[in-house]
């Protein structure tokens, strides 16, 4: 065993990670790491007094917030998601908090455009005929020549984008606040009920925050033209279920959902059975392309905050 690939527990360790020093790569040699990787027990909290730098291991927050109040010396909690809502609320006062942007972006892009193609072209009801050995043929609506509206247009708005560029469709886009991207111009939030009438492709990427929470609600799918397909990659929260439902019934919407509220969707739950509705089981981050990229902002963030320069991705204290 390397000295940097330290098991969870070694004494003195200021960089408790999810992944060997080693599979980080370009470290400095004696850099002092404790390696816990989110399974098995937590480590002992007396061995890690000295801990300032936490990386969160990906997809076990729940089990790593226990840690976050009894580490005396933490100064920087990274995640490994995009979304830190839930990790937020139970950072102590005067740790910073980082998040993982950009370390997702390729994947939750990609399935952003297979939830848009699979849902526009019938995909699911194909599969399903297919497990039946019907042979059903019929007209589906294309992306060529569509309108996409993007909600959301930070690096994973961005990344959808990129994606959709083969694809002859015509690209809105909405932000917080107004300004000019590289592909054009990106409207104010203020600008949605002008702009979702005009759509056939609704995606939505923002963060979940105070003023994206409901961003979806009734009235915001009542202006989606009939026909219209809600696409949601970002949080489930996002989107209120039970308007969302109410149009799903009707059959004037459709939606295809990677993130649902609640979530996980439990077992009898309507959104299940409702029509027109393709589910995937929030997967918008779980692919090959997370760990080389996760592995990436590890790596230059530790050396960041060696180097005593600012680190990336800051998140903005919560306010009380």
């Amino acid at each position: 065993m390397s000295p940097r690939d330290r098991p969870a527990g070694v004494d003195a360790a200021r960089f408790l990670l999810p992944y060997p020093a080693s599979q980080i790569g370009e470290l400095p040699g004696d850099l002092p790491v404790a390696v816990w990787d989110g399974t098995g027990v937590r480590p002992g909290i007396e061995s890690l007094a000295a801990v300032e730098f936490f990386v969160v291991p990906y997809t076990f927050t729940h089990a790593a917030l226990p840690l976050l109040p009894r580490l005396p010396a933490l100064r920087v909690v990274q995640s490994l998601s995009a979304g830190v809502e839930e990790l937020g609320r139970h950072i102590p006062d005067g740790v910073v908090l980082c998040n993982a942007a950009g370390v997702h972006d390729a994947s939750t892009a990609e399935l952003a455009v297979t939830l848009t193609l699979a849902a526009l072209r019938g995909v699911p009801e194909s599969v399903r005929h297919q497990d039946r050995a019907q042979w059903l043929t019929g007209f589906r609506p294309a992306l060529a020549d569509r309108t996409v509206l993007l909600v959301g247009y930070g690096s994973i708005g961005s990344a959808v984008e990129a994606r959709l560029g083969a694809f002859e469709c015509e690209v809105l886009r909405v932000a917080r606040s107004a300004r000019e991207s590289t592909h054009g111009p990106v409207h104010s939030v203020s600008r949605l009920p002008e702009l979702l009438p005009r759509a056939d492709v609704v995606v939505l990427t923002v963060p979940l925050t105070a003023d994206t929470r409901g961003l979806a609600d009734a009235d915001f799918l009542a202006l989606m033209r009939e026909g219209a397909l809600l696409v949601n990659v970002s949080r489930g929260p996002v989107v209120d279920t039970q308007a969302l439902l109410a149009e799903l019934g009707t059959g004037r919407l459709s939606a295809a959902l990677d993130v649902t509220d609640p979530e996980p969707l439990p077992a009898g739950h309507p959104l299940w059975r409702a029509p027109n509705t393709l589910i995937t089981p929030h997967v918008g981050g779980t692919t090959s392309a997370f760990l080389p990229r996760a592995l990436r902002l590890i790596r230059a963030q530790l050396l960041r905050y060696l180097q005593g320069e600012p680190l990336a991705n800051t998140v903005p204290p919560r306010v009380p």
